[in-house]
């Protein structure tokens, strides 16, 4: 996005009440409520306080400063909105692939059009702006949220894809012979653990115990801690690489404070494997239908996932019935 600039800077000043450049104290009563402020700089003021857990939240909304950052607050409306999104539904879903040789984002397509999920998304990112926007009274009274009416797409979540034996078999023989010598790591501790890619990415050295065999996830999606519990052959994998305690376990050689860019290893890997249709949040999947078919309870699953509700995981629920048959035969089964 663009660099935060003076007028922004002035901006986020008014809006918190804190000191602005020129020294001066400001007061949000104080600040006029025109809504003559550009969405470009409201984007970059909001970003800027922005607290939350989304790593893609930034990328959304620079999308959204290209498509109406010209615009000023009272001159956007839901047609805006409408028509923003329906161009996007126009266009492939890219990815994110590193950087050039200048440090420029390099995104590539893939090749199909952005899920339901992912287009509500960006929904929700422009609409947490305005929303931002009226609770700090940049915006006049009674200004009509532009997102009031937009309707959000149908999201399939209950599609649940995991490896069958042949697959996860050819792919983690395929990620020991990668030329990233950390893929087969990455790969088995989502296939064992079920975490998101978010979390494992944010592995550091001191979340790791390998006495105890465990690892600590400091704050998750819902923002809370997890432990945990990792199988013989992560622990065996883990002690051959383990380096400075506040070293990310996945870094970047070029710029050990990020994450390794993984995508481009993992793509080949699934090609070798010939695993089609498979992304990597299926590892989380996979680690859930595994516990499932092998009798694990729903409530057991959701707290490996660190679901918060166990609605949630109900997709995996045809995959216990094992497990319920033999429940109802145990309490039920004398009766005739």
């Amino acid at each position: 996005m663009n660099q935060i600039n003076a007028v922004t800077h002035e901006l986020l000043c008014v809006i918190s009440g804190t000191t602005s450049s020129s020294g001066e104290k400001t007061h949000p009563i104080h600040s006029e409520r025109t809504g003559s402020t550009p969405i470009s700089e409201a984007i970059d003021a909001y970003m800027l306080a922005y607290c939350g857990k989304d790593q893609t939240r930034g990328q959304r909304m620079a999308w959204w400063q290209s498509q109406i950052g010209h615009l000023r607050l009272n001159e956007v409306d839901e047609d805006h909105i409408f028509y923003a999104i329906e161009s996007l539904n126009q266009k492939n879903a890219r990815y994110y692939a590193g950087k050039d040789a200048d440090g420029n984002a390099i995104f590539k397509s893939k090749g199909k059009p952005y899920a339901p999920a992912t287009i509500n998304r960006y929904v929700a990112s422009i609409g947490a702006l305005f929303t931002w926007c009226i609770k700090r009274r940049i915006v006049p009274k009674g200004w009509e949220h532009p997102c009031r009416t937009i309707e959000r797409k149908p999201e399939n979540n209950e599609v649940t894809r995991f490896l069958c034996d042949r697959e996860r078999e050819a792919l983690l023989i395929a990620c020991k012979s990668s030329k990233w010598h950390k893929l087969y790591l990455l790969v088995m501790l989502g296939l064992t653990t079920g975490s998101r890619k978010s979390e494992l990415l944010g592995l550091r050295w001191e979340d790791i115990n390998l006495e105890r065999c465990e690892a600590y996830i400091r704050t998750t999606k819902n923002g809370d801690k997890k432990t945990l519990p990792l199988v013989p052959s992560v622990v065996n994998e883990l002690s051959h690489f383990k380096t400075h305690a506040n070293q990310l376990v996945f870094a970047s050689q070029r710029r050990p404070d990020k994450a390794y860019n993984f995508v481009p290893v993992w793509e080949l890997a699934l090609k070798q494997a010939k695993v089609k249709n498979f992304r990597f949040h299926d590892l989380r999947h996979s680690c859930a239908s595994y516990l499932a078919q092998n009798n694990a309870t729903l409530l057991e699953i959701a707290d490996v996932l660190g679901h918060r509700n166990t609605s949630i995981t109900k997709r995996y629920s045809h995959l216990t019935t094992d497990h319920k048959s033999k429940l109802i035969n145990r309490v039920l089964g004398g009766i005739n």
